[in-house]
């Protein structure tokens, strides 16, 4: 499975928008035949990065869009034998484009609130399990990612977080475990 990006059809009159967030028939079509099991809302200020998390061995398939505010998404593949492995891919998610992005199992993801507040919305394919999750430091230089600002807002856990390059073997998933 790769990364795919949506824009959903959007209706606007004087009165507002209305967009639907969600349609598995439409999903499906594009390949996401993933089962949803858990909704998430982030609400953060700006400068603030969330990431770079995932989960072993619950690894999830996020289907993520920024419902107010506008954010610098970025996921990195972290799939052991991948052909992408370590690279990164990131995207503006807005509330004005209302852009969804479907990460898949096997990449570790995060993001940068760039307006005054942020509200994030992810529709996760397995339950969020805390003992279980794994980070790569933000500013991993390895991994090359242009983040918007220096100085980021961090919690303590995303600060602490290792390098790509120093995470055992054991804590990142095999490409070929996800493919099936």
């Amino acid at each position: 499975m790769k990364l795919l990006l949506f824009k959903p059809t959007i209706f606007t009159d004087e009165r507002g928008l209305f967009l639907e967030s969600f349609h598995k028939e439409r999903y499906e079509k594009k390949g996401i035949l993933a089962h949803f099991v858990q909704d998430n809302i982030s609400h953060s200020k700006k400068n603030v990065i969330r990431g770079l998390h995932y989960q072993l061995p619950f690894a999830q398939g996020k289907l993520v869009y920024v419902s107010h505010g506008s954010a610098f998404d970025v996921v990195v593949d972290i799939r052991r034998g991948s052909p992408t492995f370590g690279k990164n891919f990131s995207f503006i998610l807005d509330d004005m484009e209302h852009q969804q992005l479907y990460i898949p199992p096997g990449f570790a993801h995060g993001f940068c609130a760039l307006s005054d507040e942020v509200d994030f919305v992810y529709k996760c394919t397995d339950y969020y399990h805390p003992e279980t999750e794994k980070g790569i430091l933000w500013n991993d230089p390895a991994l090359k990612i242009q983040w918007p600002i220096t100085h980021p807002l961090l919690s303590p856990k995303d600060n602490a977080f290792p390098l790509l390059k120093n995470i055992p073997l054991e804590d990142l998933p095999l490409f070929e475990d996800l493919q099936k």
